[in-house]
Parts: C-alpha cells; sequence; structure tokens
C-alpha cells in the first residue's frame, strides 16, 4: 500500500509560485500543488463544481493533488490559512506533512505584480489581460503592505510552532530550478524526479513598466525619513483578539 505524504508550499501572492507549482507538478511524481483552499479560484479555473466547505477541500488535496505514488500537494497563502483554519484542523487530516516556504526578493516587484494582476485579473501569463493596468501609488502601498503582512504571519507561524520548512527564494528558484526540486523531492522521499518542460508553459510577466513603476514608484514614496507601519495599532491588534476569544 502506497503510504501517503505531501507538502504545503506556504507563500504570498505574486511570489512566483504558479511557475514553481507547474514545474514540480510536471514530475507527476511531486503531487499537484495547486489552491486547493481557495473554491473561487478553482472554480474559474476549470473545475466548476469545486467545493467551498473546508473538509471537502482538504478531500480534495488528497483526491486531486496527489500523484500515482501517494505524494500530495497543496499551496496556500497566510490570508486563506487564518479563514479556512477557524473551520477545520486541516493540518490534522494531512497525513506526513511536510512544509516549503517561498518568498521573493524583490517585495516591490512583487507588489506591484499583484496591483497590475488585480487591475488586470490577469494572474498567469497564459491568461488574457481583461484590462490595462494603471500606475497607482496608493495600490501599489497598499499590496506592498499586505505581501509584508503575509510574511510576517508565515515567519510568526513558524517560529510559534517550531516548524523548519524549506525555503525558496524564487530569484535563486530561477537560476537553478533542478536543486530545488531535488530538495522538495528529499522533503518526500522521491529520489531523482524529472521536470518534463514541455508541460511547463508559464513566463515570466514583469515587463519595462515594471521597471518603470518602481522607480516611480520610490521616486514618490521613497523618503528614508518615514517608517511604515504595515500592521495595526496596538488598541486595534487588542481589541480583534479580545472579540476573537469572546472576551
Amino acid at each position: 500500500m502506497v503510504q501517503q505524504r505531501g507538502y504545503a508550499i506556504c507563500t504570498q501572492p505574486r511570489s512566483g509560485s504558479n511557475l514553481l507549482c507547474q514545474v514540480l507538478s510536471s514530475t507527476d511524481q511531486l503531487g499537484r500543488p495547486l489552491e486547493y483552499f481557495n473554491g473561487p479560484g478553482r472554480r474559474a479555473l476549470g473545475l466548476p463544481d469545486f467545493p467551498d466547505a473546508p473538509k471537502l477541500q482538504v478531500e480534495a488535496v488528497l483526491r486531486l493533488g496527489t500523484t500515482p505514488n501517494g505524494v500530495y500537494a497543496v499551496k496556500l497563502f497566510a490570508s486563506q490559512f487564518a479563514a479556512f483554519s477557524r473551520r477545520v484542523r486541516w493540518m490534522d487530516l494531512l497525513p506526513n506533512l511536510r512544509f516549503v516556504y517561498l518568498t521573493r526578493d524583490d517585495l516591490l516587484g512583487q507588489a506591484i505584480s499583484w496591483a497590475r494582476a488585480q487591475q488586470t485579473e490577469q494572474y498567469r501569463s497564459t491568461q488574457p489581460a481583461k484590462r490595462p493596468a494603471v500606475y497607482d501609488a496608493d495600490l501599489i502601498r497598499s499590496q506592498l503592505m499586505a505581501v509584508v503582512r503575509e510574511c510576517a504571519q508565515w515567519e510568526a507561524f513558524f517560529a510559534r510552532t517550531g516548524i523548519e520548512p524549506l525555503r525558496i527564494v524564487y530569484e535563486r528558484f530561477l537560476e537553478d530550478q533542478s536543486s530545488y526540486v531535488d530538495g522538495v523531492a528529499r522533503l518526500v522521499g522521491i529520489e531523482n524526479p524529472v521536470v518534463d518542460q514541455r508541460r511547463v508553459d508559464l513566463v515570466i510577466q514583469r515587463d519595462a513598466s515594471t521597471e518603470e513603476w518602481k522607480q516611480r514608484f520610490r521616486l514618490e514614496n521613497g523618503d528614508p525619513n518615514v517608517m511604515d507601519d504595515p500592521f495595526p495599532s496596538l488598541p486595534s491588534l487588542v481589541r480583534k483578539v479580545r472579540s476573537g476569544l469572546g472576551l
């Protein structure tokens, strides 16, 4: 009997996770990592009957996200984790779970990518853009703070639980995909996985406008005398905690 084991790719939006997931899936040995805890997203991308119920989504990880060798995989953002973890103890339902943590060095580039995707609704290079992207400093700033919050949430989660994930930086992954694929394979006891590049059709979406927006944003918002606060004030945080505890 094949022993089920798998991994969760913990990350933030626009971190390059779609490319990483497609590369891993192409091996047919390392699961099929997708956002199974994102019902609307799965329905929009070809699974019209995909459920919203968290327990059914966990079942989908073990059914749709598993390769014949018993390896399952799922991708999730901290915001998704925070939402569904209130309703299901998902980690208790996934056997022999390991963790991969994907980040990106270029946080401003990540925020710009997120802002553009929200405007165009083009989240993958294989999707058509529904409308043009327009420079919006407020939107970029908002997404930059959202990226930073997601990173902080994951780091706090790993620190609190003692979980040591396999860490992958997107820019390093682009330089040497095979070594990181091998690293994921070692997590789940697989040897010599082979990436099928014919099944990898995603390409990098950033272009000349990305650098132009970066320079403009820093020109307008790069005052080094100002410190950003991406987190709620202490009184606000206390109120949220008390509310969550029913106090």
